[in-house]
């Protein structure tokens, strides 16, 4: 603003471009608040250290079990015990099966109590009025929350396969990877091959973790949002593998999970892939906007 504005009160009109230009770094704020916020909880890092210690066990059991020798042959339908055959000849292949073990309950457990206790946490402690004033604004915390659920999707995967990753190499050799297909591709692809299962293991959570969030907007108890969360993971998990309503099974957010085996085929099969990326992004924009609708008319100071 120029001195001639100030003397000529000409400042009005360049109040609002200033606050435009401000709201994302407000946004920003919020998301960093609450982001810091949740990974310092130790409810958060007890579901850390819990998904950290499952990769140890697995590889503890294989170990125990084979004597780091042996290892069954190449191929069967990814899952995981065609990943734990291979971790005594690999032990990168410890990731996948760690990934393959979590991903149908732990992780998305732990998801389901970060996700559903989001805006029902805040509602139940008396906090939730607090952040809604401005400059906060309901759909920059809806934001905030939502993007900070996805992170901790993105960090408990990391922390799964981190910790197999570290575990693996500990225990058991390392070397040039057999795929499923059973073509061998070098040490380093096969990272890059793990890296990218790590990135759609969580992109698999983002449905997830969008349904929690408005779970999360229709209570104002964060216990309740979080069994509830949980409880529908449960019941949809349990209608997934119930073959009388196979017709219904390929819109359950859970039930292209298992796809990332087939990243480790060669050559890569995306189909299943983009069906459960699809999915997610489906289940992200239809509860996402359910909670956006919910928490931008709900009566805050009841």
């Amino acid at each position: 603003m120029s001195r001639a504005d100030v003397q000529g009160g000409a400042a009005a009109p360049v109040e609002p471009v200033a606050t435009e230009r401000g709201r994302p770094l407000r946004t920003l704020g919020i998301f960093r608040s609450e982001l810091v916020t949740t990974l310092r909880r130790w409810r958060t890092l007890a579901l850390l250290g819990v998904l950290a210690a499952v990769p140890v066990l697995i590889g503890i059991a294989v170990k125990i079990e084979t004597g780091g020798e042996g290892g069954g042959p190449p191929g069967g339908d990814g899952e995981g015990p065609a990943f734990i055959a291979q971790i005594t000849n690999n032990g990168l292949f410890l990731v996948f099966a760690a990934l393959a073990a979590t991903l149908p309950v732990f992780l998305p457990m732990s998801v389901g109590v970060v996700a559903g206790d989001a805006i029902a946490g805040e509602a139940s402690a008396g906090t939730l009025r607090y952040l809604l004033v401005a400059p906060a604004g309901r759909t920059r915390l809806l934001l905030a929350k939502y993007a900070t659920a996805l992170v901790f999707c993105l960090v408990a995967t990391l922390v799964v396969a981190a910790s197999a990753l570290a575990v693996g190499a500990l225990l058991f050799p390392l070397g040039d990877v057999t795929t499923i297909s059973g073509t061998t591709i070098p040490f380093t692809e096969g990272l890059v091959r793990a890296g990218l299962v790590a990135g759609v293991v969580a992109a698999s959570l983002a449905g997830f973790a969008a349904l929690g969030l408005f779970v999360s907007t229709l209570t104002g108890s964060g216990i309740a949002a979080m069994a509830a969360t949980v409880g529908l993971l449960i019941t949809v998990q349990i209608l997934d593998t119930i073959p009388q309503l196979d017709e219904i099974h390929p819109y359950l957010f859970p039930h292209y999970w298992l796809s990332f085996s087939d990243l480790l085929r060669e050559p890569v099969f995306w189909d299943e892939v983009q069906k459960n990326l699809g999915l997610q992004a489906v289940y992200v924009a239809v509860f996402g906007s359910a909670a956006w609708a919910r928490l931008t008319t709900k009566d805050i100071t009841a």
